[in-house]
């Protein structure tokens, strides 16, 4: 019985060494290719992973601002500290809640899309057929939508960044009786452009993981419809997995 269990461990963990090693090795082969990057298939990469996200990351941020709002101004005018409602909302959409949520939304619509897309071409042999043309498919597929991802997360970063704080104010104003010129001194005064700048590189980071996993599940999805349906799972799951431990560590080197 030990021996099975030893046995059933030792292959996991060989297995996520393996996978570790291949998700590394395809972020260095696609960093090695930017400079032969397809800019016209990036533009059309960016409108359809970063443009059409914006609805979806505008609703969720309006929604999540109004509910921070609503969680802590009644208690800051309780304890007379009214006046810095504004910024606490600021710096806590700015720094946290806005990366990481636009992060976990974006991984799972367009993480999920790229790994199904990737999927569906290993599956029916066209990334085969891509090889057979001489035409690598890290350069193809994998460049484009990697520099799409990083150049559009923070500006869907900042578009969410003043939607969430409108939808603060809102709560803030109606709900608490907090006065616009309160609301907005108190942004003034406490949140910097660096606590949005700080979000701004999470996000690129965050880009960057989404991209590169969805990427590899998608390549390496098994044959049939199911694999592929695997393969979409497994790319949303690891790449919210992977945010969310990557936050933790860049909040340490840009923040503290």
């Amino acid at each position: 019985m030990l021996k099975a269990i030893c046995e059933a461990c030792g292959k996991r963990i060989l297995a996520f060494c393996a996978a570790s090693g291949k998700l590394t090795l395809l972020l260095w082969q696609t960093l090695r290719r930017l400079k032969d990057a397809n800019w016209h298939e990036v533009v059309r990469q960016m409108a359809l992973l970063g443009a059409d996200s914006l609805p979806i990351v505008l609703m969720t941020i309006l929604c999540t601002g109004m509910v921070f709002s609503v969680q802590t101004a009644k208690e800051f005018v309780r304890l007379g500290a009214a006046s810095t409602v504004g910024g606490i909302v600021a710096i806590a959409m700015a720094r946290e809640l806005v990366p990481v949520l636009v992060g976990v939304v974006v991984a799972g619509r367009i993480g999920a899309a790229i790994a199904a897309e990737l999927g569906t071409m290993k599956v029916t042999e066209q990334i085969d057929a891509l090889r057979v043309m001489a035409a690598n498919p890290v350069s193809f597929l994998v460049v484009p939508r990697f520099i799409a991802m990083v150049l559009m997360m923070p500006l869907l970063v900042v578009f969410a960044n003043l939607i969430g704080n409108i939808g603060g104010w809102v709560v803030a104003h109606y709900y608490a009786g907090i006065g616009t010129f309160t609301y907005t001194n108190s942004i003034k005064m406490l949140a910097e452009f660096y606590d949005v700048f700080g979000g701004m590189l999470k996000s690129c980071v965050f880009g960057a993981i989404i991209a590169i996993v969805g990427c590899y599940k998608g390549l390496n999805a098994p044959n049939g419809a199911e694999g592929v349906g695997l393969a979409t799972t497994a790319s949303v799951v690891l790449s919210i997995i992977l945010i969310f431990i990557f936050n933790y560590f860049l909040s340490i080197v840009i923040y503290v």
